[in-house]
This record gives structure tokens, sequence and C-alpha cells, in this order.
């Protein structure tokens, strides 16, 4: 019997390349002491942020580099430091830095959670309106991240939101008569079509039907916020300000609802153990039909797949994510101010029509007015549409289509709406250890178990949680 191919092996090109972007972005961060603030050349200003998804050279890198052009010889100088490591190393690293003043950063991308921790501590700095061009264009949802305590304190830059992919081959192999999934679609319907495809014969290295992040990290965090917002409406576990609002019954609900998504007969075992590699890898290699992951994704896998891919809102709540920019406090009012400039020029619309070709979620709704067609961009030339448009109307450097199956626009009616109704994890400057507390006290119901190992009941979590988030915030 011939042997079966390994894991690596059964990788697509495309799904493969993804990969090695992930572990090349994030073995090539520089740290900010290279190039001190003093040495000689124009001014400087420092952009702090973590890895761009986009590669070596990638979009944030293009964009600053037309800030820069921009500039003049004579102009201060943009510089961009991606940090490396998970979001939580860069977390730390950057809270370090700015508390100790061991690194004269200017700007800081932050992920939106973070937000609160940095303001409450005095690391970044309210903004006045010369940061933010046209603010009511920005997506109201994603904006509402840039706040705390009643002032702004960054502009948003790039945005997330969970999605739902789906292979449409498996779905038709098994008979179905909905291979197009649109708004509406439940986790009921998804049980359904995951049974539909376990009881006809599997597709060659198929296992199970979806697969999500669920390792001891943040997107553990995610997935489960994005079930207890489904299952129970109105759901926060704390308010504006920061305190704890949740209580017993709402957790039960909520995590009762978690452990239904997790089960065994439907969730592919090792999703316990997955971030977003993983469970990328495992989608490519055909060996789950349904995966929840992020924007970015997008291109990657409609070049491997085509019409074999599908594409659409996940079924009840999904999480917002992203990236804003920021200013330090440590900076001088001089650079504040320059710093202010270059954050309105990487958050004008045009920069968003830019990130949105790219591949990532821009944060304004005049980028997604164009459905159908790839929006104009001038500030990045690798992503201006000079190239031919190829028969589906698509310029040559876009390879994932924004028209779907039924008209239906990939960035009107399935982003844009998503980013649109997305809720936000918990809003305090404690996010670090509510988010901890979420992994640990969930590992009973997510993380990987013995073989036969019975989960514990959503009450006996739910009591345990609830005692748990209590002891770490206010109220």
């Amino acid at each position: 019997m011939a042997r079966r191919p390994t894991a690596a092996a059964r990788l697509t090109a495309a799904a493969l390349s993804l990969l090695s972007l992930l572990a090349l972005t994030a073995c090539t961060g520089k740290e900010a002491g290279e190039q001190p603030q003093g040495a000689a050349g124009p001014p400087r200003i420092v952009v702090a942020s973590g890895q761009d998804v986009t590669g070596k050279n990638g979009i944030r890198q293009q964009l600053i580099d037309a800030w820069n052009e921009k500039e003049g010889e004579g102009g201060y100088r943009a510089r961009l430091v991606e940090l490396p490591g998970s979001a939580d190393q860069q977390r730390s690293q950057l809270l370090g830095a700015l508390q100790s003043g061991g690194a004269e950063y200017d700007v800081v991308n932050l992920d939106v959670t973070w937000i609160p921790e940095f303001a409450a501590a005095g690391l970044i700095r309210p903004l006045t309106g010369a940061a933010v061009k046209s603010p009511g264009d920005l997506i109201p949802s994603v904006d509402s991240t840039s706040f705390w305590d009643g002032e702004r304190y960054a502009v948003p830059f790039n945005s997330d939101v969970g999605l739902l992919y789906y292979r449409k081959d498996h779905l038709r192999e098994a008979g179905t008569a909905r291979t197009e999934l649109g708004r509406g679609v439940t986790w009921g319907d998804l049980r359904e079509l995951i049974d539909a495809v376990n009881d006809r014969p599997k597709p060659r290295d198929y296992q199970e039907g979806w697969t999500t992040q669920l390792a001891a990290y943040e997107g553990r965090t995610v997935n489960a916020i994005e079930a207890f917002a489904s299952a129970v409406p109105g759901f926060a576990l704390t308010d504006q300000d920061g305190r704890y609002t949740a209580d017993e019954e709402q957790l039960t609900a909520a995590v009762s609802e978690l452990r239904e998504r997790t089960a065994s007969s439907y969730m592919l075992a090792e999703a316990s153990g997955s971030r977003e590699a993983e469970s990328l890898s495992a989608f490519a290699e055909g060996r789950t039909t349904f995966l929840r992951h992020w924007p970015y994704v997008y291109p990657a896998l409609y070049e491997t797949f085509k019409g074999k891919l599908g594409v659409t809102r996940l079924p009840g709540k999904a999480v917002l994510g992203g990236q804003n920019l920021a200013v330090t406090s440590s900076t001088s009012e001089q650079r504040a101010a320059k710093a202010a400039e270059l954050i309105a020029f990487l958050t004008d619309p045009d920069s968003e029509r830019c990130l949105l070709r790219a591949g990532f979620a821009p944060t304004r709704v005049s980028a997604y007015q164009s459905p159908g067609s790839t929006p104009e961009c001038r500030h990045a030339s690798a992503y201006s549409g000079s190239a031919s448009p190829s028969p589906t109307g698509e310029s040559a450097e876009v390879k994932a289509p924004d028209r779907l199956a039924d008209g239906v626009s990939y960035s009107r009616d399935i982003l844009l709406p998503a980013l649109s109704e997305a809720v936000q994890r918990p809003r305090t400057p404690l996010y670090g250890a509510v988010t901890q507390t979420l992994i640990t006290e969930l590992d009973a119901l997510c993380g990987p178990r013995p073989t036969g190992a019975a989960r514990p009941e959503a009450a006996q979590v739910a009591k345990s949680l609830d005692e748990a988030l209590s002891k770490v915030l206010p109220g």
C-alpha cells in the first residue's frame, strides 16, 4: 500500500505560501533601538506595529513609503518597526518599552482591545481632530474602539471580523440542496450540513465538519465571546466603564452555546490546539468543510480553490478585531503634531481602499462603495490597479473576486455588515487579566482532552468562570 502523504505534502501551494508568509513575518521583526532618534539625518517618526500579514514590504510599509515621498527630502521620515512574536508578546513589549522609556516610539499600532489599558496608564495621548480625516466616514462600530473615558485616543487603521469559509464541493458531493450560504445561516444549519457530509462517502482527507482557533491564546477568547454573545442577547462581560456585569445564569447559557459548538461530533479534534495557521492548514488540506477565520486569508484560499470556495458571515455574532493608531505620551509636542499628520494620512479614504485591495478589512464605509470592482488606490503602487483587468473584472494583483454568486458583493454584502454588527471583547484596562482568565477557565471545555474523557457540564464551568471574573474585575 502506498504511503499516505504527510500533512505538509498535502498542503496546496497557495496555502503553504500563506503559512510561509506567517512564519516569515514572525521572524523578521526589528528592534526600535537599531536607529535611535538622535541619529544624523532628517527627523523621524517611528511607528511600532505587529507583523503585516501581507508580507515583506507589505501594504503598511508601502503606505508609509508614500507618506515619506509626500513629505519630500526636507520633511520628517516615518519608519516602521515590526514587533516579533504573538499579539500577547507584542503587547508586553510595547507596555515595557513605553513604561520604561526604553524605545522611542511616536506612533503605536494597537490591538483594539488594548486602547483602554494604554489610555488609562497614560501611555498614549488624546487626539485632536487633526488626526482624523472625515470621521463621519468611519464605520461606527469600528470607530467606537478608539475611545476611552469619553475621549478619542486612536484612529482605526485596519479592522477585522470573523468570517465563515466553506467547501462548496464537499456540499455538492454530499447532495445537499444548499451550496451557497448567505445571510441567515445558523449553527443549526451548519450541523445539518455537516451531518449530510458525514452520512455520505467522505471527501478525500476529510475528518470532521469544522475547525477554528481554540489553543490557549487570544483565539480561544474570541471564539468564546462569539458564542456567548450569540447565546445571550445583549451579552457583555463589562459595561462602558469596565465594571463586571455578567452573572452565573447568563454565563451558563453562554457556556452551553460554546459547549455545543465544540462538540466532538462536529469539530475537528485538533482545533483545541489550533491557532490561525493550523486551522487554515486543516481547511486547505480538505480535512474540514467549514472554517472560522479572518478576512486576510480570503485571497489565498480563493487562489487555491476558486469556485470550490464559499465565504459568508459567521452564524450568530462575530467578534470585532483590528488595530488602531495612537500617539505615545512620551513623544514631544512637535513630534506628536507630525505623528497626528501621519496617522491622518495612513487612515484616509485612499489608504483604506489600498488596505482592502491588500486583503485587510478597511475601517471606512467609502472603501466598500464600489462592489463588484476593486477600489481605486493611489497611495500604494503595488495595489494601484494599473495592471490589465482580468475577464472577471479584477485587476491582475487582486486574486479574490468581489462578485460572488447571485450578485452578492463580498465587500458590501458580507464584510461591511459583519463589521457593522460585530461585538466587542470586554472594554477594560484590565483586558490582559480578563482574557487570561477566560483562556484558563475554559480550558476544561476547549482544551485537549484525553480519549474518552467527559467534558464538564456548562453550569460547572460557568460557576467557576463567574467567580474568577468577579475577582479580576471591579463591580
